[in-house]
């Protein structure tokens, strides 16, 4: 593996983002279920699509030694992205997954998830993972509890937020 690569599995590669995967983050982040159940990063160009992979990801990764991955399926290109976020409201990193529409209802979204899962634990030393869906995003609540997390609460990441489902999962044994 490269030094930009976190993780393989059967089907996908998982690696640091860079600022050259800003069309494809350009893409990714005005999906409209993206902007629904993730929401609106303001990101309408692909200048603003390379700020927010240096500001966000890149900057994850010098932090904290983890952040956002860009899922690549080998011979076709990106699909989608998942890793870690860390965020002030939170106590504890929060795993997150995004993929193009053409890209979902195929298994893509658990295997990354999956494989950030083991990542968390066998590379970052973690033993206990966050994750926040919003309401009614029962696709994405399904595929967390698959892994191992579990129903924690609602809780805001902001005062003026609104409230979004609160899951856990311990790493040590939880996983799918």
């Amino acid at each position: 593996m490269s030094a930009d690569v976190v993780a393989e599995t059967e089907r996908l590669r998982l690696r640091r983002l860079t600022a050259d995967d800003a069309p494809f983050i350009l893409e990714l982040l005005n999906d409209p279920d993206f902007l629904r159940n993730i929401g609106d990063r303001g990101v309408r160009t692909e200048a603003d699509a390379r700020g927010y992979i240096l500001d966000g990801p890149v900057a994850s990764y010098e932090r904290h030694g983890f952040g956002l991955y860009l899922v690549e399926l080998p011979g076709t290109g990106p699909i989608g992205i998942s890793g870690l976020v860390r965020r002030e409201a939170l106590p504890g990193p929060d795993i997150g997954f995004a993929f193009l529409p053409a890209w979902r209802r195929r298994g893509y979204a658990l295997e990354a998830a999956q494989a950030v899962s083991r990542h968390a634990a066998e590379d970052c030393g973690l033993d206990r993972l966050l994750a926040i869906v919003s309401p009614g995003n029962a696709a994405s609540r399904r595929l967390l509890e698959k892994i191992g997390f579990r129903f924690e609460g609602m809780t805001r990441l902001a005062d003026d937020a609104a409230e979004v489902e609160l899951l856990i999962c311990d790493l040590d044994g939880g996983m799918g």
